[in-house]
Formats: C-alpha cells, structure tokens, sequence
C-alpha cells in the first residue's frame, strides 16, 4: 500500500495563511461596511464599487466552479494565479510584520527617485533621534487628528471632495499620515481608484497592526522631503547642515511645509517659509494635547 506523502512546508504555510487571509479581509470588510454609513468615504462611491467589485469577484469564482474548472487550460491557469496570489499575499503580510521592526529596504516611490535621475539621499535613524519638533511639525502641517482617528479623516474627506467639486482644476488631498504611510511603503504615486482601493487596504492594515508611533517613524524615514530627499534625517542635513533632533520650530515646519509637493517646494525657498509660520501657530494649539505629547516624545 502506497504510503501518503508528508506535505510540503509550502502546502502547510498555504493552509495557514488562507485562514490569516480570511480573517484579515473579513475584518476589513466589516471595517468598511462600518464606513459605507459615511458618504463619500475616501473615494467618491466607494460601496458602489467595492460591491461591484465583490459581485464581479463572487460571479468568477461561480463560474469557474461549476463551468471553466472542466477546461484544462483554465483550470491550470487559476492554480497558477492561486499560488501567485498567495506569494504576494504572503510577502505583504510577512513585509507588513517586518515593517514592525524595520525600515523598508526600499519603496516603490525611492527606485522612481532613482529611475527619474533625482538620486536617492536618505538615512533612516531611531524614532527618538528625531527630536520632537519634525514630529510635531508634520502633525501640525498634514494630519491634526493623527492621534484620534482610525487611520481616516472623514471630515477632511469630506471637506477636500467639496472643495474639489468647486474647483476641478486645483485639486485638494486629504490623506492622513497613515493613508500616506500606506501608499509610500506598499504601493505607488498615482494610480487612480487603481491605487487608492489598495491604499484604503494597506491603511487599515498598518493601523490594525502597528502602533501610532510606529506608523508615524516610518513615515518620518521614508517620506520624501524634496527632490530625491527622504527622510527627515536626510531633509535637516541638506537644508540646514544639522541632525533632525537639531531642528528648530521654524526649521521643521519649513521643512513640513515641502510635503505636499516635495519636488516642487524647496524648505528655504518664500512658499515654506511663509507656510511655516502658519505650522509653528498649529503647533503651539496642538502641543498641550496629552495624546500628543505622549506621541512625541
């Protein structure tokens, strides 16, 4: 009688990951169900595409069940693109643990610096070499109720999407430093719905996952702070000759003000210098928060 064969260390870490994987999905849907009670969440009709998307996803998979499995071709095909998808799955979420402890390698947006013959000038340091003022700074200038949400501002949605309707052709953001951590460590700039559907994923991932202080550090690290400049290390040594712990109030709030288009905004040229007395006022009103205070130090 021929014996059974043990099975492979790749067929058991499959059958672990799909139930990590059913969890993890059933629980960001039930996270975004939660949301479909708010309108215009993150992108304009969200519930209508996530359950077409849904819809669409269940029909293939009936479909090929009771129908295209019978064909060779295709039934090889789908096993192909089982075992893809579970070695992506399964990198983004060992990548995601990793994340925990270290900084990324490199993103996607540091090898475009690259391509785009920017250069790639960073140095990645400990959240406490930071000092507090890059820290308060960028709350200040690019997401005021870090500490408070879920990894989502409604309200800023909410307020960008009305402001966008009015004047389509100045279009304003409304990412919160989890949204962006999201998209600069785990996917792309650009990109659409095509971008943003995964964002939304990452963020609620990252924001299950990690701690406030941790998302906070590797954005810190990894954002880019002018043209092939990432991290706040690399943006206090180019712009003032100092270590990021050095900066001044003002110096971190120029420095800040370049985030929402570093390869445009230079953090000693008049825009962020009048910008960052603006972010030097939010940071004084912000600054008494426990939450806050807790955050930066």
């Amino acid at each position: 009688m021929k014996q059974a064969s043990k099975p492979s260390t790749w067929s058991i870490a499959k059958k672990v990951f799909i139930w990590i994987f059913i969890i993890h999905m059933g629980w960001f849907l039930f996270f975004i169900w939660q949301k479909f009670s708010e309108t215009d969440f993150v992108v304009a009709n969200l519930k209508n595409k996530m359950m077409l998307l849904l819809s669409i996803i269940a029909a293939i998979v009936l479909l090929y069940i009771f129908i295209l499995k019978k064909i060779t071709l295709i039934k090889k095909t789908a096993i192909l693109l089982r075992e893809v998808f579970f070695i992506l799955y399964i990198s983004t979420f060992l990548y995601t643990v990793i994340g925990m402890v270290f900084n990324p390698l490199i993103t996607f947006t540091q090898a475009g610096s690259l391509l785009q013959g920017y250069g790639l000038h960073r140095d990645y340091i400990s959240y406490d070499a930071m000092g507090p003022n890059i820290k308060l700074a960028v709350i200040a200038s690019e997401d005021q109720l870090y500490t408070d949400h879920d990894g989502f501002d409604l309200k800023a949605i909410k307020r960008a999407l009305k402001y966008n309707k009015k004047h389509p052709n100045k279009i304003r953001g409304a990412s919160t430093i989890s949204q962006q951590t999201a998209k600069n460590i785990f996917l792309f700039q650009g990109g659409g719905f095509l971008r943003k559907g995964p964002e939304v994923f990452f963020t609620f991932t990252i924001e299950t996952i990690w701690t406030k202080r941790m998302i906070l550090e590797r954005y810190l690290n990894c954002i880019e702070m002018g043209p092939g400049i990432f991290g706040v290390q690399a943006a206090a040594k180019t712009y003032f000759n100092k270590n990021a712990r050095e900066l001044s109030r003002t110096e971190a709030a120029q420095i800040a003000a370049c985030l929402p288009n570093p390869k445009r905004i230079n953090a000693r040229g008049s825009y962020a210098l009048n910008r960052a007395g603006d972010i030097v006022r939010q940071m004084g009103f912000l600054e008494p928060d426990p939450d806050i205070q807790d955050l930066i130090k």
